[in-house]
């Protein structure tokens, strides 16, 4: 849940420091303290800023999602930066405009690195939400606390396996879906093979 939502918050806040280049260091130095907030100081403290209890999930999820747009806001950004100017220029030719070519050319162009950034800030966020157990939210991390207060390292190993096994699920998910949002670079390699062979056959 933190990486949809985050991904949704960064996409505008990338896009918006991708077009205008002087609001580019500021956006991406918020971005960067964001990230340097100390992952325990922050899930105490987001009870009293968004009202909920103590051991409410949501101050879990709403912190990850901070944590999520903070790493994914510069990728994004440098992203839409790196799409090529006679790729723009040719989309415009063809009568795309505004939001229209962002949509569909812009962005689109974008996704593997947008995926790159998602898979990292995923992996980030498999090891942050274990932190939470320390301030009494029931989750996976509760796993490593209950096996150090019970010195039962099964427990602590379970735990470790299974985060392992989480990240490895999203990292998975990730990438296919940045396969199926991407399928004119496999028309692109294949046209490419296909031309090589051909002249190696010629």
């Amino acid at each position: 849940l933190p990486l949809v939502i985050g991904l949704v918050l960064a996409i505008p806040l990338g896009w918006l420091a991708s077009r205008y280049r002087r609001v580019y260091p500021g956006v991406i130095n918020l971005a960067g303290l964001l990230y340097t907030l100390p992952s325990v100081a922050l899930f105490v403290i987001m009870p009293s800023i968004i009202h909920t209890k103590i051991l409410s999930p949501i101050n879990v999820v709403v912190a990850l999602t901070i944590y999520t747009v903070a790493l994914l806001v510069r990728v994004i950004a440098d992203a839409l930066i790196s799409v090529p100017a006679e790729v723009r220029s040719a989309a415009v030719a063809m009568g795309f405009t505004g939001p229209g070519r962002f949509l569909r050319v812009d962005l689109p162009i974008a996704v593997p690195v947008i995926v790159a950034g998602l898979r990292v800030a995923a992996a980030s966020n498999v090891g942050l939400v274990s932190v939470g157990a320390l301030i009494g939210v029931n989750q996976l991390g509760s796993l490593f606390t209950e096996g150090f207060t019970l010195d039962v390292g099964s427990i602590v190993l379970l735990g470790i396996l299974l985060c392992i096994l989480l990240a490895l699920i999203l990292d998975t998910t990730i990438v296919l879906t940045g396969r199926r949002l991407t399928t004119w670079q496999r028309r692109d390699a294949s046209q490419l093979s296909s031309n090589a062979n051909s002249s190696i056959c010629a």
